[in-house]
Formats: structure tokens, sequence, C-alpha cells
């Protein structure tokens, strides 16, 4: 569309330390930002409450992960602290700590990920639900067109990485740092510590509510976001949508319609029409950029998707197939159900089995109703206890409720006290499942754990 001046490299302050610490360094963001300083040759440690995969990925790279948190282990060298939003609520003392004293910098995920992106031609998408595809579809592109990108993303691409290091020595000619992909979430509006040439929103639907009053309240945060675009920058969304066309009133930037970029017939390596919707939006980025139609339609068409994304985990004894999903709100839930009948159909006498686990007290009670008519398309619901994270149980939501209301709807779901019984109650039921048996961990908690013992088994 246009010739893109790319800007030089970020010589902020900040970015000069040799010696990064990062607390919370599991969670997906964060951790693709230690990755990013191990990558420029600074010495990485970190800490976590638990470990799991992410944990397990960056201590193979070399970074040095203490399990537990507490203020005693940050290293004596460390000259950078960079700690995750959370910790504000799970461990209040120690984020009290690294705040008040006066001898390391200090900075939170959003803001560094400000820092890193500020001198960088940006690419931020944002949305309630689609972001991480999206992102990987608009990486998937960029690199198949040589545009050598840098790649921040909620998720593990192919190579169990979330981050991808730009190449500087470009191949069209351009100078400086290149561009900047990054996956921009809204929560607590840590988004706004992005300035983007190009932003993306692929939807905007009411979500973490326990942080915004309301729709208003959310899209107040992304007109915000929109409004930091330059006028010579572009927004790419659904202009006929009406949340984001209040979210798009009097910006700066030209509004792009991704629809006019939509196949319904576009055959991808991932089912769903939700897929289809993130493909047009990581295609008219593409065509901002430079990039023909032909081309972009050819690199999104070999995307594969990424983990935890409609992720194929392997076949059972029973020859069942085992998929594990990040699924975790009421529209997500339906899409990737969608997807998956698109591939496993009732008429074909396919039966899907979902082994959800809500997340967060507050999503599901305060999105319980949409919750219960999510799940029509799954033949069974079972449903694990709420993974708590950041929250406390006042008592007034669980998992029972949560099935109860679902059976007033489809009729299909039962609710379990642990995850013990759980598994011991599918594990019954794989002996009589026969061959056309879909298993679906769900979650963006530990359902997939779920998984793990089946594969074992």
């Amino acid at each position: 569309m246009q010739n893109i001046d790319l800007s030089k490299t970020n010589t902020s302050g900040i970015l000069s330390a040799k010696s990064v610490h990062f607390i919370g360094i599991g969670g997906i963001g964060i951790s693709a930002i230690a990755r990013m300083m191990l990558h420029e040759g600074k010495n990485v440690t970190g800490q976590d409450m638990q470990g799991g995969e992410i944990v397990e990925e960056l201590k193979k790279i070399g970074i040095d992960v203490k399990i537990g948190q507490s203020y005693e282990n940050i290293p004596k060298d460390t000259d950078l602290i960079v700690y995750t939003i959370a910790i504000d609520t799970y461990d209040p003392e120690l984020a009290k700590k690294i705040k008040e004293q006066t001898i390391i910098p200090v900075r939170s995920y959003p803001q560094m990920l400000g820092e890193i992106t500020k001198d960088k031609y940006t690419i931020a998408v944002s949305g309630t639900h689609g972001k991480t595809t999206t992102t990987g579809m608009i990486a998937e592109i960029l690199n198949g067109a040589n545009k050598n990108p840098s790649v921040v993303i909620g998720s593990l691409l192919a190579g169990k990485t979330n981050f991808i290091a730009g190449n500087p020595n470009r191949s069209d000619g351009q100078e400086g740092g290149g561009y900047f992909v990054v996956e921009a979430c809204e929560y607590r509006r840590s988004f706004l510590n992005i300035n983007p040439k190009i932003l993306v929103i692929t939807n905007i639907d009411s979500d973490h509510l326990d942080y915004y009053k309301d729709i208003e309240d959310i899209k107040s945060a992304f007109h915000e976001m929109a409004m930091k675009v330059p006028s010579d920058g572009f927004v790419i969304c659904n202009p006929s949508d009406a949340n984001i066309a209040d979210v798009i009133k009097e910006i700066n930037a030209r509004v792009i319609n991704w629809q006019d970029y939509f196949d319904k017939d576009l055959k991808l390596k991932i089912p769903g029409v939700h897929n289809k919707k993130d493909a047009a939006a990581a295609e008219a980025a593409a065509a901002i950029l430079g990039i023909s139609k032909t081309d972009a339609e050819k690199y999104v068409k070999e995307f594969p998707g990424t983990w935890k994304r409609f992720e194929f985990r392997g076949k059972l004894s029973n020859g069942s197939l085992l998929y594990d999903d990040y699924a975790h709100h009421p529209t997500e839930i339906m899409a990737t159900l969608e997807g998956f009948r698109e591939l496993y159909s009732k008429k074909d006498n396919w039966k899907l089995t979902v082994v959800f686990q809500p997340h967060l007290f507050s999503r599901t009670k305060l999105l319980l109703n949409d919750f219960a008519k999510s799940f029509t398309d799954a033949d069974e619901v079972l449903i694990l206890p709420i993974y708590y994270a950041r929250e406390v149980d006042d008592g007034t939501i669980s998992s029972q409720i949560l099935s109860e209301e679902i059976n007033k709807i489809s009729n299909n779901s039962k609710a379990f006290s642990d995850f013990e019984t759980l598994e011991d109650y599918l594990n019954k039921e794989l002996d009589t499942m026969g061959d056309k048996n879909v298993i679906i961990t769900m979650g963006a908690g530990e359902a997939s754990k779920i998984g793990d013992k089946l594969l074992v088994n």
C-alpha cells in the first residue's frame, strides 16, 4: 500500500541491562521477553510459583528458573527486574517489596513490552478472541515473504517458542529494527503500553470482568488503544460490528475492513470459520506491508496452528483421538466446538467428549448463562473444579453449579470434585468407547493434565 520507513533500534537505558530477573517467568507473555533477553546475550534468571511446560522449555535453553517465589530469589547482580502484573493479586507482599526498593530498576511485563517495541514498526494484535492465531498467521506470512519479523505471541509456535528474533539484515532493503509483531492483551489495559503502527482488533466481547466494569468499560480501553495509532497508521477491524464501531469513532488512523479479505472457502490446516476470520485480518495486515493476496493466502494456508489451539496430542490405545484447546470463554468454546464438528460430524457418528476446566470464579459466575449455552456441539461435558488463578473462592459459584446450568440446555454434563475422580471415570469410559471418539481437554488452566495421564495409560 505504501513505502514504510522502519525506525532505528531502541537504545533505551533499560534495555542495556546485563542481568535481568523475571518474576512470574512461567507466564506465556513474560517468558517470551525472557527468551528475547537471552537471545540478546543477557544473563537471564527467573522465578515462578509453579513449574510446567513453559518453565521446562526455558530451562532447556539455559535459563535458571527457581520454583517458589521470594525476594531472596533475586540474584545480587540483577540490574533489571521484570514482573508479571498478576503478582499484585497473588503475591502482594513480594510486589510491594520489589516496587519499594530503589536499587534495581523495575518494569511490569506490559511496560517492558512497551520499552522493547517503542522504536519498532509494531503490528499489535488485540481482541477478546483470536489474538494468538492471528498473531501466528501474520508471523507466518511475514516470514514466508522474507520480512524477518520479531514476534511475541501468547502461545508456543513450532519449535516450542513464543519468541522469534527478527533479522536486521533485511532482504527488502529496509534498514533499522524491522517489524515487530506482538499479541496485545487488554487485561488491566496493559496493551496501552504499546504504540502500534498497525493495530488489529479481531473482536470485542465481555471478558476480564474481574477488572472491567462492563462492555462499555472494555470498549473505552480499546478506543484508547485505537487512538494511539498515528494518522499514517492503520486499524484493521470489522467496522460494522456494533462494539467496534464505537471504538473507532474519531480515531486518526486509516480503518481497514478485514471482511474485504474474508474467504469462506479458504482451506486452512485449522478448521472453523473463526480461523478464517483471523486469516482475513492477517491478510489485511500483509496487504498494508505490500505482500500480495496470492502470497498471503499461500502462507496462511501453511500455518499449522499453535500450542493449545486445536492441538492434536495423539491417539489413545482404544483408538480415541486426543486434542487440547485453550478455549475458556463462551464465545471461544462455541467457535472451537463448531470447528471440531467440521472435521468430526455427528452424522458420521463421531462423539465429542469435552473435559473442561472453568478459568476464574469471576468469569464463570458473570458469564454463567453464556457458558451454559456453549457446549451444545459436545456429546459429553466433564467439568473439573474451577481454576482459581488469582482469585479467592467466595462460595457463590462452582463447577457443580455450571454443570447444572449446562444440563438445563443440553443435558450432557457431569461435574467432578477433583482430577483423580474424573480420570477414573474417563478410564472406565474408554473401555466402552468406539474408534470414532474425540476427547478434548479445554481451558486456560490445567485440564491438559488429564490428557497427559490418558497418553501414559
